[in-house]
């Protein structure tokens, strides 16, 4: 995702700078921590996901001894920190932000880790709100006027995703295959190369994230739906899916994980960290203005999500036939 770095210097200062300890946190553990922390954010800084990991290390240092510093680690399909983190000593000392798209990954590409098997999840943090975004008055009717033109033109009309397999191309072929339409996926590097050649008429859609809500505030496109649970404030007019019929949200939530065999009482001083972040103020204004929703878990409720989504990715992989690429 893309996103403004306004403040994330700001943020990195932060982050570097020794926070106070908060009673009840680190303290009762004795020795964890008694150095830094590392957290692996493995997306390039400066995206919205850099800023809001970064915010969320800052919250979560002020209950510690000891800062969590972020380490950026993009490439790879966003795995570079979940392969680090599974082959490294369970002490705490480094962690991984863990997003959803490194489990369908994992399981097309057989990568050297297991979701299930080489990790101690600390808890979950937030989500992405995705969207479908046309040039203004390309459909009359909306989303079921795109559904209806792309029956009548089977595979004439083309679609704009951040890439083979990412959360909007593999969502965009579910609803397709749903609908029996046949439409052509066209792969971009961002954001923005999808909506300039949206708004050049090269393609017909464009699946991806809220930062298209530039060209709909300046009237040039529209939202013909969101993947959140509910209808986004800031643009009430487009449905959700499950208004549409689709009974899906799609949120990709994604976490914190430690390596397997963390020991118990480390996990839980970080889950207690982690935790009392979520619910930090700023940390609440961040998510609010980049629409992220809120997708808190604790460790046992994290476990149990991460298996869903395991089984979810598997047969939604083998129902679309989806290949490595």
């Amino acid at each position: 995702m893309t996103g403004t770095a306004l403040g994330r210097r700001g943020l990195l200062a932060a982050t570097v700078a020794a926070p106070m300890v908060a009673p009840g946190l680190g303290q009762a553990q004795g020795a964890f921590p008694n150095k830094p922390i590392t957290l692996i954010v493995p997306f390039p800084p400066g995206g919205t996901t850099d800023i809001s990991m970064r915010a969320l290390a800052e919250a979560a240092s002020k209950q510690l001894p000891h800062p969590i510093m972020i380490d950026n680690k993009p490439g790879a399909a966003n795995t570079l920190g979940a392969a680090q983190v599974a082959r490294a000593r369970p002490d705490g000392y480094l962690l991984t932000q863990f997003p959803a798209s490194a489990i369908r990954v994992q399981i097309l590409q057989r990568l050297a880790y297991d979701t299930l098997r080489d990790f101690t999840p600390i808890a979950c943090i937030t989500g992405y709100p995705f969207v479908v975004a046309a040039n203004k008055g390309r459909f009359r009717d909306g989303w079921r006027g795109f559904i209806a033109e792309a029956k009548a033109n089977p595979g004439k009309l083309s679609y704009g995703s951040t890439g083979a397999n990412g959360t909007p191309h593999v969502t965009m072929a579910e609803l397709l295959q749903r609908e029996g339409v046949e439409c052509t996926h066209v792969p971009f590097r961002g954001d923005s190369d999808g909506s300039q050649a949206m708004l050049g008429g090269h393609i017909d859609l464009m699946a991806g994230s809220t930062s298209l809500g530039g060209l709909v505030d300046g009237g040039q496109a529209e939202f013909l739906n969101v993947w959140t649970p509910e209808r986004l404030t800031r643009w009430p007019d487009a449905p959700t899916l499950k208004e549409l019929g689709y009974g899906m949200t799609v949120t990709t939530p994604f976490g914190i994980m430690a390596p397997a065999g963390l020991d118990p009482a480390i996990a839980r001083t970080l889950h207690g960290a982690f935790a009392a972040a979520t619910r930090d103020q700023q940390f609440q204004d961040l998510l609010k203005r980049y629409d992220m929703i809120s997708e808190y878990r604790n460790s046992e409720d994290y476990t149990a999500l991460l298996r869903e989504m395991v089984q979810h990715e598997t047969a939604l992989i083998q129902r679309l036939g989806l290949r490595a690429g």
